[in-house]
């Protein structure tokens, strides 16, 4: 039996999602995110056991398809950007989404603008500041690194697609990341 889960958006979510299922005795062949294939069918006390859960989590059941394409399409881009520029293929957003999700692309675009109240292009590049937000936060990767790890053409260009998004600069981001780290260590 497939499942498929609303707002999962990191490791942390499947972790959590295994650890609820173990706890609820529900046998899983695989998880993923928005996903969960269950070994059998799943009874009405069970249902409402793991919907229960899930809210606790800050998740849910989806059962209507167009919202099942909506959660694929944001999986679809979350799990992309948490590759490396060299992991990812060269193709066009549209594209994969086609390819994954098997339906055109003006369909997909059109349903999720409709749904979302965003377009599925500014809802990468909001997905795309916060995987450099994450990155600038774990301070390993210099500015032109993480540049170059997300696709951009050039530092200039997440620069300016991060002031445009958050009203900061990345520098000044990592400066209040650094003052406010050493706000905490002098508590």
């Amino acid at each position: 039996m497939v499942l498929h889960i609303k707002n999962m958006v990191c490791l942390h979510c499947i972790m959590a999602l295994k650890q609820l299922l173990d706890e609820l005795g529900l046998s899983y062949r695989h998880v993923e995110l928005g996903t969960v294939v269950l070994e059998g069918e799943l009874s009405g006390e069970k249902s409402e056991e793991l919907s229960k859960g899930l809210h606790a989590l800050g998740l849910e059941l989806i059962d209507d398809r167009r919202s099942q394409i909506i959660e694929k399409i944001k999986t679809t881009i979350i799990r992309l950007m948490q590759k490396d520029q060299d992991e990812r293929s060269n193709k066009k957003i549209s594209a994969i989404l086609s390819e994954e999700l098997h339906y055109d692309y003006n369909y997909l675009s059109n349903l999720f603008s409709e749904s979302e109240g965003v377009s599925i292009e500014k809802f990468l590049i909001n997905q795309r500041i916060d995987r450099v937000k994450e990155l600038l936060v774990y301070d390993e990767l210099t500015l032109n690194e993480i540049a170059y790890k997300l696709g951009y053409t050039s530092t200039a260009h997440l620069s300016n697609q991060f002031k445009k998004v958050t009203g900061l600069t990345p520098s000044y981001f990592k400066k209040i990341k650094e003052q406010k780290k050493i706000y905490f260590n002098n508590l």
